[in-house]
């Protein structure tokens, strides 16, 4: 689903717009910025030495250090790859034609590490245009977008670029990191405690456009990057997806005004660490919306009130219904609704009563409970009501603003103490000197993890030993259950890890299974469920061809009782019992080659027990693993 998602840490707007901010190069530099960029200057000139042994000028540590805005890590990592580069150009221009592997070196000193578990931006500009960037050689500048996303798959083998560092041992005893676990759950050092958040709805509903003015408005996004992200939009005719941008990071992405993969983003409220992860709202992109909604919490939907666009998502074929039905069946149990585009109404609060009242029933219906569900009216565009009230605007709105919504979500309970589970949702290689190498990132479903450990990688018969961890952009020797994080391997070929892999203890496996047994809930579905139906089945980021081979029993919503052996046909909103075995990739197959998938009963693990059935499109039943059978 998102094996090349670390594409979108590239900074595309850089990429795109070679002169987008042309005009507002260093002359515009605050006294503030001049200050920190100096400081860069001098710090990143200490560490190569002078210009006569490094072969480095001060123009050209200026121009890096501001594209990558002060930052002295990337700016070294860049211009030691640069350099490299240039080298290598002059050695090889006599032989041969440079490749994309060359690209892909620049490719690899271009992106922010931390940013590889998904389309995370940095609060400014990260990736510098090398066009920019003096004394530099032509090998060193990017080719064109769609030649640097190839180049940026790392296809071709670059083994002797990589640095080899030593390999960490574990350093803290289990019981140490139980302990420092459950202390965090309490809160980091301001108090926060921390949440994922997925955000939901129809396509066009202007997801990625709230999301990129909340982060904004929290000051996550910097006013450079704001401009540039302004200008380049408005180049290719798409100026109101400009905050957008801020999400959408890939080039079709852009091209096309519509969010195609999950982003990943951290921010921070008064009380709580927030991890956000946008979803795509367009249908042919449920099985991505899926994976994201396998690693939150909680949900924030948002809805258009433009007149027709809420009943249009409302409606069968819309996106509303389906993905409350999904988030719900994969254990999420709150959700905040965002009404946007108010303004494009005059605000009229009747509309905004008659979409809460039209929802509230669904919600119910669909196990959200009263308590857990939050209503707050917000125009994304406007950035009205997101961190500050707008009486001016909103005068019959009383209530909080969507981060006040968001401050108050409660962190499920984590499964500390259960066998660490990691199911991966990325593969990637690492794109900078401190994270060389195999990268993988999910979500901790249960247990701890830490640096020097060695897992057992399944299905397969694969271990990987745990050299560096990254969680919310950050090094950190460990991580706990409901961490999104990112892990570097090693000792590991790629070919053995893909999405929807997990990663466990040598000495606590996950069972492989072929075949369960699953309780069910049938949805609105226009074809009844027969034994023998072809399903796609979803657990977690995996998404593997299925059979329901046996239907068992239909059962009673409310008890759980059986109320019929056997049954010929499942209809709609049914409580069912059924067998679901896997089977191989090809239908040209045998049965003896049919996948395996590595997962556990809902008794036993929650996160690793649900499950989802999906036919011809359209999500036909959840679940829980009620008996593993082979």
């Amino acid at each position: 689903m998102s094996r090349h998602r670390f594409i979108k840490n590239i900074n595309i707007d850089d990429e795109l717009e070679d002169d987008a901010l042309s005009d507002g190069g260093e002359a515009d530099l605050s006294p503030e910025q001049q200050v920190q960029l100096d400081t860069a200057v001098a710090q990143v000139r200490s560490i190569f030495g002078s210009e006569d042994t490094s072969g480095i000028s001060n123009a050209q540590i200026r121009d890096a250090a501001w594209e990558f805005y002060f930052d002295v890590e990337q700016t070294v990592d860049w211009l030691l790859a640069a350099k490299k580069e240039e080298k290598a150009s002059r050695t090889s221009s006599k032989t041969k034609k440079p490749s994309s592997s060359q690209f892909t070196s620049a490719a690899t000193s271009r992106a922010a590490p931390a940013a590889a578990t998904s389309r995370t931006a940095s609060p400014a500009p990260a990736k510098p245009n090398t066009s920019k960037i003096t004394g530099l050689s032509p090998a060193a500048a990017p080719p064109d977008q769609r030649q640097f996303d190839i180049a940026a798959l790392n296809l071709d083998d670059d083994t002797e670029s990589m640095v080899e560092h030593p390999i960490p041992k574990v350093t803290l005893a289990r019981e140490k990191v139980l302990a420092d676990a459950r202390l965090a759950l309490e809160g980091d050092n301001q108090g926060r405690k921390s949440v994922s958040l997925v955000v939901i709805g129809h396509v066009d509903a202007g997801k990625s456009t709230l999301m990129g003015r909340l982060l904004y408005e929290l000051g996550k996004v910097g006013e450079k990057k704001r401009i540039a992200n302004e200008r380049a939009s408005e180049k290719i005719g798409k100026s109101s997806f400009s905050w957008a941008w801020e999400l959408d990071g890939t080039l079709e992405e852009r091209e096309r005004g519509v969010t195609m993969d999950i982003a990943l983003q951290n921010f921070q409220t008064p009380s709580r660490n927030v991890t956000l992860l946008d979803a795509p709202g367009h249908r042919d992109f449920i099985p991505n919306m899926i994976s994201g909604a396998s690693q939150a919490d909680c949900a924030l939907l948002v809805v258009d009130a433009s007149t027709g666009e809420f009943e249009a998502g409302f409606q069968r074929g819309g996106q509303t219904k389906e993905h409350l039905l999904l988030v719900r069946s994969l254990g999420v149990s709150q959700v905040v609704v965002a009404v946007n585009k108010l303004d494009q109404v005059n605000w009229d609060d009747s509309r905004y009563t008659e979409i809460v009242e039209d929802l509230r029933p669904f919600l119910l219906q669909s196990g959200f409970l009263p308590s857990k569900t939050k209503f707050v009216p917000v125009s994304a565009m406007m950035g009205i009501n997101l961190n500050k009230r707008a009486k001016e605007s909103i005068q019959w709105y009383e209530g909080p603003t969507l981060v006040d919504l968001i401050d108050q979500l409660d962190p499920p309970i984590r499964l500390l103490d259960a066998p660490l589970r990691i199911p991966i949702s990325n593969v990637f290689k690492g794109q900078t000197s401190l994270s060389a190498g195999l990268g993988v990132s999910g979500r901790v479903c249960s247990g701890v993890v830490q640096v020097g450990e060695r897992l057992r990688v399944l299905p397969g018969d694969e271990s990987a030993i745990v050299r560096r961890k990254n969680h919310s952009h950050e090094a950190v020797p460990w991580a706990a259950a409901g961490a999104n994080v990112t892990l570097y391997l090693s000792g590991i070929d790629p070919i053995h890890l893909s999405v929807g892999i997990v990663l466990c203890p040598q000495s606590d496996l996950v069972p492989l299974v072929t075949k369960f047994v699953a309780q069910v809930i049938t949805f609105d579905m226009e074809i009844p469920i027969t034994a023998g139906a072809i399903i796609e089945l979803f657990h977690q980021s995996s998404n593997v061809p299925a059979t329901i081979s046996k239907l068992l029993a239909t059962l009673d919503r409310s008890t759980a009782t059986v109320i019929k052996q056997h049954p010929r046909v499942l209809g709609k909103h049914v409580s069912a019992k059924i067998e679901v075995t896997l089977r191989s990739s090809s239908m040209n197959e045998p049965a003896s080659q049919a996948m395996v998938i590595p997962l556990e009963t809902f008794e036993v693990n929650k996160d690793m027990g649900r499950i989802l059935l999906r036919r011809g499109g359209e999500t036909i039943a959840a679940g829980q693993i009620t008996i593993q059978l082979i």
